[in-house]
């Protein structure tokens, strides 16, 4: 479903991504970890067409991609939960989720179907329903994670990209969120392209796994492998932390 070839992105003149190259296949779970500044973020952003390629290309279903602006990329099926939510807390749990939709709209697409995965939505996060007119601002941080994917998830999303959903949040709360992110891949087929420091949270829950160091892959493979292999607890948690993993 989706391929990096050889990507190369810069913020500047700072080299961000140096020759990445993975792949997706649809109904996949892929994994992005490592050390903060290692990329994983920045993958993400070259995808959805936030942050352009200098070089390399994204295919999408074998459609070319890179230089397709972020709408575009939106209507062939990809849609992103960023890093810290980033709700509009000015406006209702409702309203979020419309806004989610406003591709769709604007194509004139039925509100009927619009409204129907809205209810989806909510199937999904009870929560949400229950606070449908609560502003998003006053919720608590699970709660917006859980809006932010819902919106994501508005736009009828082939592949979904998240950015660090665990980040902040209670353990039973990443918990439900990992819970529902499985039944979308095997309920609705969703691809998954997750970026989660709690690799091994992130690792048991998904098919295979990349690991980046410094911009450039450095490890890939299934994820169970990943899991005991030692250079992932060294790239990831540092060598004077691997007890915390092991625990």
């Amino acid at each position: 479903m989706l391929r990096l070839k050889n990507i190369n992105t810069y913020y500047g003149k700072v080299h961000a991504l140096k020759n990445v190259s993975l792949h997706l296949a649809e109904g996949e779970i892929v994994t992005l970890i490592g050390a903060n500044g290692a990329g994983k973020t920045t993958i993400l952003n070259t995808i959805s067409g936030m942050t352009p390629a200098a070089a390399g290309e994204v295919l999408f279903c074998r459609q070319p991609v890179t230089a397709l602006p972020p709408d575009r990329i939106v209507k062939l099926g990809i849609s992103q939960v960023p890093e810290g939510r980033q709700v509009f807390k000015p406006l209702s749990v409702e309203d979020n989720l419309e806004l989610g939709a406003y591709l769709r709209y604007r194509s004139r697409e039925g509100k009927a179907a619009i409204h129907k995965d809205m209810g989806q939505v909510f199937s999904l996060f009870p929560r949400l329903l229950e606070r449908r007119h609560q502003l998003a601002g006053t919720m608590s941080g699970g709660e917006q994670q859980m809006l932010a994917i819902g919106r994501a998830l508005m736009a009828k999303p082939r592949l979904l990209l998240l950015d660090e959903p665990s980040m902040g949040l209670a353990p039973l709360i990443v918990q439900e969120i990992f819970r529902v992110l499985n039944q979308l891949r095997r309920e609705n087929g969703t691809t998954i392209l997750l970026v989660e420091q709690n690799a091994k949270a992130a690792l048991k829950l998904s098919d295979r796994g990349y690991v980046l160091e410094t911009g450039k892959v450095i490890l890939e493979g299934p994820s169970n492998e990943l899991l005991e292999n030692v250079e992932v607890k060294r790239a990831y948690l540092g060598k004077d932390k691997k007890e915390i993993w092991e625990r």
